[in-house]
């Protein structure tokens, strides 16, 4: 764990279910002052996934429609100049092998895979890293950062345990996208928002409004 709270996160996301997940994720770390940038990646099947389950279209603003909004598109006026926002969620190629999160130089503090499919859990289990969200993933683990793998597949068969052992053995956090529903989550969203806020209390990121159990 950082000796502070993350201030520069990777989050990527890959071709499993579970895509309202991944946008609680995003719209908490948006409105969360201590993070300062969140590098995003997504892969080829996620943008399929994105397209079934939150009915995005194409790459254009792709940020903008997972938080569903046109975030970092309208111009605001600062000091009689007119400026743009500069957006906190930054998102990378998943085909550039040469982007920022690909060095252990990048001061990248945690990386959040979400949701993570098996495939992606078993090229970053075994070291295959040939396109962005591994690679990002393998820097993450060799220079002992921490690494939240938010797997999501039933049933698992042996290999995707060997996998998840693999994973944990080499320093990542297997995290699988279990919700729960012991405060009675009146919404989908409310769900997914839960989940969320406990990924991010496990990086030292505890939410304001997180439900905590008092016994």
């Amino acid at each position: 764990m950082p000796n502070h709270p993350p201030q520069n996160l990777t989050v990527a996301t890959t071709g499993a279910s579970g895509a309202i997940f991944l946008r609680q994720l995003l719209l908490a770390v948006e409105h969360d002052r201590r993070v300062q940038t969140v590098n995003f990646i997504a892969s080829d099947s996620a943008l399929r996934v994105m397209a079934e389950e939150l009915g995005l279209r194409g790459r254009s603003n792709l940020i903008g429609q997972i938080l569903g909004s046109s975030m970092g598109s309208s111009p605001s006026r600062s000091g009689g100049h007119t400026s743009r926002k500069i957006p906190k969620i930054k998102e990378q190629s998943n085909a550039d092998i040469g982007a920022n999160v690909a060095s252990g130089s990048y001061p990248a503090d945690a990386m959040i895979v979400l949701p993570c499919s098996v495939g992606t859990l078993a090229r970053i289990a075994n070291g295959v890293a040939s396109h962005l969200i591994e690679r990002a993933a393998d820097v993450t683990l060799k220079e002992k950062r921490p690494l939240v793998l938010c797997v999501r597949e039933t049933p698992l068969n042996k290999i995707h345990i060997r996998n998840m052992y693999r994973a944990a053995d080499a320093g990542a956090t297997v995290f699988p996208l279990i919700p729960a529903f012991y405060y009675r989550p009146a919404s989908l969203d409310e769900m997914a928002r839960e989940f969320a806020y406990r990924v991010l209390a496990h990086l030292g990121l505890p939410q304001p409004d997180a439900f905590r159990w008092k016994g």
